[in-house]
């Protein structure tokens, strides 16, 4: 899908500051944050920014979540089945304890859980705490 239809598909319009930030996102390979996307585009001021995965979050093109490192991070999340509808993406993420990267395990679902009766689920995280694979080969 093109950038266009993607927004077109998400009833998102397609300003400057929201096709910047897509472009830069789309070529993190981790769970990133505003202070992330801040440092890839400097001329971009801090509130267009944030409004701007604001929205695409609410629009389902991001996931947010929190990693117990005090920042909100945020994953791409363009799940669709064969028909083109929108799957929430509820999977685990692992931070690493070392660089405070944090990575999303897409093959790895959230276990479900038997919530009690009459409670509303309104949001799902699911994060493993360790050391990555490239933090661990430094450490030796």
């Amino acid at each position: 899908m093109s950038e266009s239809e993607i927004f077109l598909s998400h009833n998102i319009r397609p300003t400057a500051v929201r096709q910047l930030v897509w472009r830069e996102i789309q070529h993190i390979d981790y769970a990133f944050s505003l202070a992330d996307v801040e440092d890839l585009l400097p001329t971009v001021d801090r509130s267009s920014i944030f409004r701007t995965l604001a929205l695409f979050e609410e629009h389902d093109l991001l996931h947010g979540f929190e990693d117990g490192s005090g920042h909100r991070k945020y994953c791409l999340c363009l799940d669709h089945d064969e028909h083109g509808n929108h799957h929430h993406c509820h999977h685990v993420h692992a931070f690493c304890t070392v660089c405070h990267r944090t990575f999303c395990l897409k093959s790895e679902h959230i276990p479900t859980v038997q919530l009690p009766d009459g409670f509303t689920l309104q949001s799902i995280n699911y994060v493993v705490q360790g050391v990555c694979g490239e933090c661990g080969k430094n450490k030796k």
